[in-house]
């Protein structure tokens, strides 16, 4: 009995002493250490404070205000939003024993920031295909010397405007605030040989929140959160901004133009005036209900504007499938065609389409609202030679969980931009598009994962006028 007393006394000893971040051992293996009570104290004040400073600290202090939450990513490759600690060491030790072998668990982890990258860039913030301002009033109804193509537009958007709640009413909201619940998900990854698809989409999503502000004239703002990572985007009436956490602060080429996601079904005022230069150009079922086609495309001074560089927009279309029954907008299409030309090589194209489906339309405070809907976002890259094109499949499903009109104190200094802005090059238009996409490997992550994020970089140099560019990998 004395002797298993012993072996287990020296084995406790062993996974305590092995255990240890610290690593701390004598040089030689009979060594006259503390007695094993004192190393057992020891290493139980350390558990202590490790696991005290990995409890994540409260939102709220005992003061009531926020804790602020570092943004950025983590140089030591944690996750955005992780607040630095105090006796990190088991989790760099940690991370220093993964690190010296490719795990499952790491490859699975550089895949789900990747995918998370993507989804954001793309789905985060994008923008309407040019500038509209809510002070603007609405054409009149003309049916003399005007298009039949143009009078229905007119029409159907004098409909929209009375279902959605009624033009006074609509003029007397100054401000308005959103929140809503976001689900996002790469789904497919498609080459010229093989299609790869996510096994299971549900546990593969991601999962956030936005909140959204709106004040007239045309001030919006963002915020953006999903699985750790989080972009927030804005529009002091002047000028339209963006944050991303590997980006940095950044202002968008072109005109100052309106939130995307404010259209579905958030804007009835925003999403009229963005359509009041539209064509109808005929019908066509959506979920089994009638609808009329409004189609809108961006001028060239527009497209001009956006563009800059190698990187050109060649078109911007805009399609509103509006409920004959209901008069409501419930379906929305948004297609836009980049081409980057290489220095001496071939051009590269970029179709980016997004499939918006809006329902659950409820009154808040009198205005009709879409609670709920679900995006399906495709980027097709074609160009360079034969059977080299890719297509990137990803989905969206959302869900409003408040809304208000005229929220007192809301004011202009909410909507400034961040001192820290640098021009950009090209937006959403490019920056967010994958490059090098070799499909190669099991699963839509690791394919998304090599496809990385291409971002267009200018760089000026010193002794020299010319501009060059790369591909940020």
């Amino acid at each position: 009995m004395e002797k298993k007393q012993g072996f287990f006394s020296a084995l406790k000893d062993e996974v305590v002493r092995g255990l240890s971040p610290s690593r701390s051992r004598a040089t030689s293996p009979a060594r006259s250490g503390s007695p094993m009570s004192g190393l057992l104290r020891r290493k139980k004040r350390s558990n202590h404070a490790q696991l005290a400073a990995l409890q994540p600290e409260p939102l709220i202090g005992r003061s009531g205000s926020l804790r602020p939450v570092m943004e950025g990513p983590d140089p030591d490759g944690g996750e955005i939003g992780e607040s630095k600690r105090v006796g990190s060491g088991l989790g760099q030790w940690m991370r220093g024993q993964l690190s010296r072998a490719p795990s499952v668990s790491s490859v699975a982890q550089n895949n789900r920031r990747s995918d998370l990258r993507l989804l954001l860039g793309v789905m985060g913030a994008p923008l309407a295909p040019l500038h509209v301002s809510t002070s603007d009033p609405l054409p009149h109804l003309s049916i003399k010397d005007t298009p039949i193509e143009t009078s229905s537009a007119q029409y159907i958007l004098q409909q929209y405007t009375a279902a959605s709640g009624g033009q006074k009413l609509q003029n007397s909201i100054k401000n308005a605030y959103a929140m809503g619940k976001v689900r996002m998900v790469a789904s497919e990854f498609e080459t010229a040989t093989k299609v790869m698809k996510t096994r299971n989409a549900t546990r593969s999503a991601e999962s956030g929140g936005f909140v959204l502000w709106q004040m007239n004239p045309d001030m919006w703002y963002v915020e953006l959160a999903v699985g750790g990572s989080k972009v927030h985007a804005g529009c002091n009436g002047k000028l339209v901004w963006r944050h991303t956490p590997w980006q940095g602060a950044h202002t968008a080429k072109g005109p100052v133009r309106p939130l995307r996601r404010a259209l579905q079904g958030l804007d009835p005022r925003s999403t009229a005036s963005m359509f009041a230069d539209a064509r109808c150009i005929g019908e066509r079922k959506v979920n089994g209900e009638d609808c009329f086609i409004l189609k809108l495309c961006a001028d060239p001074l527009t497209l001009k504007a956006r563009s800059e560089g190698p990187a050109e927009i060649i078109r911007h279309v805009l399609f509103g499938y509006f409920s004959q029954k209901t008069g409501l907008l419930v379906h929305m299409e948004d297609s836009h065609l980049t081409r980057i030309q290489s220095n001496g090589g071939d051009a590269v194209y970029w179709e980016t389409t997004i499939n918006s489906f809006l329902d659950d339309y409820r009154p808040v405070e009198g205005i009709m609202i879409a609670h709920s809907g679900r995006s399906v976002v495709t980027l097709f890259r074609f160009g360079e030679m034969a059977m080299s094109h890719t297509k990137t499949k990803m989905e969206e499903a959302w869900t409003i969980e408040e809304v208000a009109f005229n929220v007192p104190g809301l004011s202009m200094d909410c909507f400034i931009p961040p001192a820290d802005l640098r021009s950009e090059t090209i937006m959403s238009e490019a920056c967010e598009l994958p490059h090098d996409e070799r499909g190669k490997g099991g699963g839509i992550a690791a394919a998304v994962h090599r496809a990385k994020v291409a971002a267009l970089e200018k760089e000026h140099s010193a002794n020299s006028d010319s501009m060059s560019w790369k591909m940020e990998i």
